[in-house]
Parts: structure tokens; sequence; C-alpha cells
């Protein structure tokens, strides 16, 4: 789910290089979700949408204070670029519980799933279909809520959810436009 599965850590140089770039464009050495929108041109869009950046930048912030600093940041690109499977359904199993409640309701995985279709474009079915598959597939105990365990059991076990859903949250786009800025094309690291 997400850019390449190679294992391991990022390399010092990697780190060095983030760190640069991460210093380059926030000075301040914090990063405001303003900043944020700001850096990957995502201001004005659908409400939607803004729901979906806002989730991902508070799940990043660790400590909940507003910004993300450049270890938040770290470890972040660490999960996209090198997570293993199980970490990265754990990081987005925080961002669907949007309540915080340690279970992902069917509005919760509804609502993000409008927002990531409000930024991608994907239509190939609707929220609700979608929601319905998913929870029918995985909710074991059909209470209606996703645990943590359901979750990532599920998704791990389903081939063809693991796929869709690999495909549809995909956050390695975002990773390229902080690597290389709007305008270019896949980094070195992204190349097959």
């Amino acid at each position: 789910m997400g850019a390449n599965e190679s294992g391991g850590e990022i390399t010092i140089n990697e780190a060095y290089n983030w760190y640069n770039k991460f210093m380059k464009d926030c000075p301040s050495g914090q990063l405001s979700l303003y900043e944020c929108k700001s850096f990957l041109s995502l201001h004005g869009m659908k409400p939607e949408a803004e729901y979906y950046v806002d989730q991902v930048f508070n799940t990043f912030d660790l400590n909940k204070d507003g910004f993300i600093d450049f270890l938040e940041f770290i470890a972040g690109i660490n999960l996209i670029i090198r997570g293993k499977i199980d970490q990265k359904l754990k990081w987005y199993f925080k961002l669907y519980d949007a309540d915080g409640n340690g279970s992902i309701e069917k509005r919760e995985l509804v609502k993000i799933f409008r927002a990531v279709q409000a930024i991608t474009g994907y239509n190939e079915t609707t929220p609700e279909a979608f929601t319905e598959m998913v929870f029918d597939k995985i909710d074991t105990n059909h209470d209606g809520e996703l645990s943590l365990e359901e979750f990532v059991n599920g998704v791990e076990s389903d081939r063809d959810l693991f796929a869709m859903m690999s495909k549809i949250f995909d956050l390695s786009s975002i990773l390229k436009i902080i690597q290389c800025g709007k305008n270019n094309t896949e980094p070195e690291s992204f190349k097959p």
C-alpha cells in the first residue's frame, strides 16, 4: 500500500537528503497544515478532499501539537517507502478511525472513501458499495465496526481487497511531489 516495500530503514544519506529538503521547504522546522497544503497545491479543494488531507496530516502529527516536525515527517516517509504491510495497515486503520475510538464505523469508511474520490477521481465503485464490500468481507463478528485486528487480518488475508485498497489509498504520488516538486517526474528511487 504505497511506494516500494523494499524493507529496511531509511539510510543516513536518504535521511540527510530528506532533512535538507524539509528545512528548505520549511525553515522553521515545523510544518503547519496550511504550509503542507500550500506545498502540495492542495488549497481550494472540495470539502471531502480537505477532510482527507486533514486526516493524513493529523495522523502524521504524532504529538498533536498542530505541526509536523522533521522526526514526524521522516517517520511518515519511512512508513510510506519501507513500511511493512502490517505497519501500513495499522497506520491506515488510525487514519480511518477518525474519532479515535479504536474501531472503524461504516460512516467513517464512507467519509474517507468520498475524500479519496474527491482527490483521485476514482469512481469504479461508490463509497457505500465499497464500505459494504469491506464490512461483508472482514467484519468477522458482524457488529458493524472493524477492530484493528479485524482490519489488519482481513485486509492481509484477502488479496482482492488488499489490491483494491492499495490502488485506491496509495500515498506514493504525494511522496513523489514532496521529493521531486510539483512539475517533475518520478525520482530515481521510484523507477522500476
